[in-house]
């Protein structure tokens, strides 16, 4: 069993319309843009990141926003939904907030003993908050909520399987126990983690395919702390009979990535060197950063992608 797994690092999604897909993770979530790239396999597209103050690794959460991309449809081999953590007691707060901001599909439920408040995002993504209140992660307090009740970083994702064996084997290789079950669903959980330290699986056997598009989450990334401990993860992978890639430089952490049984794409990212690599700490997020390979670009990229509120 590796150990050098610390919890999730980042969860990268598909969004049709970047400069709604910024409002509402800034505005209505509250999490700073931490960065202003593109992808860079698709230069043309953006690649935002919001998450909290510094982009710490367990907060991050990504979106390729492709133009007029179709909307994804949910099934099995996807991750289900992505799960924030908020302290104890503020739903209340944020049923609201979501109110006032016209949020769809806010519902409250109890998982695991833990309350809990659903709802999507503009492309359908399928969110939720949990209170904990042994979250001690410090919250990014200059985007409107306050901060005794604003988002600390991820608590978990939820994988929709078909069968979630496979997986959940894998899981516990990467370093992760199931802690509890309830129903089709089992939770996995690594001890001294970031703080976003859950994986839920839930098997459903007779459920479609998940097909990818706006709404869909693209990949979910686990963190390690540097290069060292990746290549040591990387190694276990490839013997255990994983087809991994090589080590891939994006400009913020190095990257490997993998597709597990039940079909989704995982990577292992390392937390080095972070976000403050090319912005000061005090303005991550407000400028155009571009790959060195895309850097003759920016004349037609600072024309042509859409312009986005700060």
């Amino acid at each position: 069993m590796l150990n050098q797994i610390k919890g999730l690092h980042h969860v990268t999604s598909m969004a049709s319309d970047a400069r709604r897909n910024n409002e509402f993770f800034t505005r209505k979530l509250g999490l700073r843009r931490v960065k202003k790239t593109v992808n860079f396999d698709a230069p043309d597209v953006y690649h935002l990141y919001y998450a909290d103050e510094f982009g710490t690794p367990g907060s991050v959460m990504t979106y390729f926003p492709f133009p007029d991309i179709g909307k994804g449809r949910h099934g099995v081999g996807e991750v289900g939904t992505t799960v924030f953590s908020v302290p104890e007691g503020t739903l209340g707060y944020w049923e609201k907030r979501f109110a006032d901001e016209g949020v769809s599909g806010v519902a409250r439920e109890t998982s695991f003993g833990e309350k809990r408040l659903t709802f999507t995002g503009p492309d359908g993504d399928s969110f939720a908050l949990v209170e904990d209140k042994a979250d001690s992660r410090a919250p990014w307090i200059k985007g409107g909520v306050p901060g005794d009740e604003a988002i600390r970083g991820f608590h978990s994702v939820a994988l929709r399987l078909k069968d979630g064996g496979a997986t959940e084997e894998l899981l516990k290789f990467m370093g992760y126990e199931e802690v509890d079950k309830s129903g089709n669903v089992r939770r996995l959980a690594i001890e001294n983690g970031n703080g976003a330290d859950v994986v839920d699986i839930e098997s459903l056997p007779g459920a479609g395919f998940a097909n990818l598009g706006a709404g869909s989450v693209h990949h979910v990334a686990f963190a390690v702390e540097d290069r060292a401990r990746q290549l040591e993860v990387r190694k276990a992978l490839v013997d255990t009979g994983y087809g991994v890639t090589p080590v891939i430089d994006r400009d913020y952490f190095w990257a490997i990535y993998f597709r597990t049984p039940g079909g989704v794409l995982f990577e292992v990212s390392t937390n080095e060197p972070g976000f403050d690599r090319d912005e000061d700490t005090a303005h991550l997020g407000e400028t155009l950063k571009l790959p060195t390979q895309h850097q003759h670009l920016r004349p037609y990229l600072e024309q042509h992608l859409q312009k986005l509120e700060d």
